[in-house]
């Protein structure tokens, strides 16, 4: 294979190259849709570069697999859709107590419910508010790209180690299925037996150290607080060094759009038309880490205009939609506009909410 090449590529396959030149060791997954295709490209290239493919019997069983392998070390990963993930949770909360690294794939459907398979960004809360039981994040990048879907697999292992802690690629049924070209760069890894040894805390037998114990139950109240406490610490790490957002026109905009993910393609082609049409002064911030949220921008924004307004846009009913009045802290006007279960908003009617809001 060529180290750089272009090809014509579905986001769900991108994902899964992605991960493979991210070195990821283990997948173990279970079939859904819309991202079923990611889950077929893995059973196909990973016996090619002889490493482990298992479909589990459940998402449940998928889960608990990753957290196996981690455990020993090594990059693993699963995937599904909404009502997969909702499956995974307990699991993912394992994952995230006993400080363990993995990267789990969400390709959001409509929903509640069974909902459908069309594209959705209804698992927003889900995703970025712990979704499982205790007090947990994790780290979340939402790509809005085909190659922004590839990259980021390298970004969310690499935090994943980082930081110990459990990361999401969170997409939906539009990025998944869609293709576009991609530039793969391929990358020589470390042999996984290297990779073992810049994991101290790793369960790989010890007949050279001390055992190492991996777990998340505590019976001692005084000991499990301190481990939440722990937990606590690194988040507020986390959030002190890994927002990611883009922005757009800031400089002279009134109004600020803020979108995530496919949502915001479209939103930037609605800034590019009024601008250039109609010269009004809008722009964009579009989250690329939605845990931990970039509130940053939004603090710095409003510090230096008082008299600013968002208009957040979701494939939901308003998730993002709280952080972002968060982030604000009132100091701004902050307005939604939102369609789910399949429906996308189009350039039309979120040009007629700007026109309201001007």
């Amino acid at each position: 294979m060529k180290d750089k090449e272009e090809i014509l590529i579905s986001g769900n396959e991108a994902i899964g190259e992605g991960a493979i030149q991210a070195g990821c060791f283990f997948y173990a997954g279970y079939p859904i849709t819309p991202q079923n295709e990611l889950t077929a490209y893995m059973a196909k290239r990973m016996p090619e570069e002889k490493r482990i493919f298992i479909q589990a019997e459940s998402e449940i069983s998928a889960i608990n697999m990753v957290l196996g392998a981690s455990a020993a070390g090594f990059r693993a990963m699963t995937s599904s859709s909404s009502p997969g993930i909702s499956l995974k949770q307990e699991g993912i909360s394992y994952l995230a107590g006993c400080e363990l690294p993995a990267v789990i794939v969400n390709i959001m459907r409509a929903g509640p419910g069974l909902g459908n398979i069309f594209p959705a960004q209804s698992d927003y809360f889900q995703a970025t508010k712990g979704g499982g039981h205790g007090d947990y994040h994790l780290i979340v990048l939402a790509p809005s790209s085909i190659q922004e879907a590839f990259d980021f697999m390298f970004l969310a292992f690499d935090l994943a180690d980082r930081y110990r802690n459990p990361a999401m690629i969170l997409g939906d049924g539009m990025l998944g299925q869609m293709m576009e070209p991609l530039v793969v760069h391929r990358q020589k890894f470390i042999g996984q037996s290297k990779k073992l040894q810049i994991k101290p805390w790793a369960l790989t037998g010890c007949k050279n150290r001390e055992p190492n114990i991996i777990r998340s139950l505590y019976l001692d109240q005084r000991k499990m607080e301190e481990s939440n406490l722990l937990l606590q610490k690194k988040y507020k790490k986390i959030k002190e060094r890994e927002m990611r957002w883009e922005e757009l026109f800031l400089e002279d905009a009134k109004i600020i759009l803020v979108a995530y993910g496919t949502m915001a393609r479209i939103v930037k082609g609605v800034i590019r038309r009024l601008r250039q049409e109609k010269k009004e002064k809008v722009g964009l911030i579009r989250p690329i880490s939605l845990w931990p949220f970039p509130e940053k921008v939004f603090q710095r924004l409003t510090k230096k205009n008082k008299r600013l307004a968002f208009l957040v846009l979701e494939m939901s009913y308003g998730q993002m939609l709280e952080d972002v009045k968060l982030a604000v802290e009132g100091k701004a006007k902050v307005e939604f506009f939102g369609r789910a279960a399949g429906g996308i908003p189009t350039e039309k009617e979120i040009i007629g909410k700007i026109k309201d809001l001007i």
